[in-house]
């Protein structure tokens, strides 16, 4: 595992206290808080990535055509 220092203010500083404060260390704080803010990255792009295709008329076009061939071939 590598180390990461980094410099904190005030706001950091009251946030650590309280994250602390419930037990876990400000390592695990850390840890915690970049996991979280990569996970929310990830979302992000997701939902961005999703609203380009909801909004490509090409994709729309596509979708609608296979849903059209699925409802062809089904067996009920």
């Amino acid at each position: 595992m590598r180390t990461l220092t980094i410099r904190t203010d005030p706001d950091v500083e009251r946030a650590l206290e309280i994250l602390t404060g419930a037990g876990q260390s400000r390592s695990e704080a850390a840890r915690t808080a970049i996991l979280e803010a990569e996970r929310a990255h990830r979302r992000a792009q997701l939902r961005a990535e999703a609203e380009l295709l909801r909004d490509d008329p090409d994709d729309v076009a596509a979708s609608r055509e296979l849903a059209a061939e699925m409802d062809a071939v089904r067996a009920w």
